[in-house]
């Protein structure tokens, strides 16, 4: 007979794990609406911090290799998706945990009104995507004039 230690925590997050992949709805932008087709694995941690001439977004992306990602701009929503794939051990390995997430991923962010679209920029380095999207300065409401007939 084996004696394994008890741990509290651990049993914790066993539990968490299973309850964060029912509430994370792979497929789903942030505001909850289903991407049609999406066969989504994974979500990427992201942080989003704002500057005085910039917001950058901070997608964390643990052993994606750059070709695998695509980031786009389309209607005022910045996406990031891609794949993270999974690379098999040498035969003579035995592979005895993974909690590592693989497969396709996707996150969508409205941006503000005052992103200059034409001046985004991304950059990928040692796991981390830095999306930089550029301020604009904001446009004064056009004032017309209106005859009355």
């Amino acid at each position: 007979m084996n004696l394994t230690q008890w741990t509290p925590f651990r049993e914790l997050d066993d539990f968490l794990s299973g309850y964060r992949s029912l509430i994370s709805r792979p497929g789903s932008t942030e505001d909850g609406t289903a991407i049609e087709g999406a066969n989504l694995t994974w979500r990427p941690t992201s942080d989003i911090v704002e500057s005085d001439d910039a917001f950058i977004v901070k997608a964390v992306l643990p052993d994606v290799k750059r070709d695998d990602i695509k980031v786009s701009v389309d209607e005022g929503v910045l996406r990031i998706e891609g794949e993270r794939r999974y690379e098999k051990s040498a035969k003579d390995e035995k592979q005895h945990r993974t909690e590592s997430l693989y497969g396709s991923f996707f996150r969508a962010f409205t941006l503000p009104k005052n992103v200059d679209g034409t001046a985004i920029s991304a950059n990928y380095r040692d796991g981390v995507l830095m999306v930089t999207l550029p301020k604009r300065e904001p446009t004064a409401p056009e004032s017309i004039n209106i005859d009355v007939k």
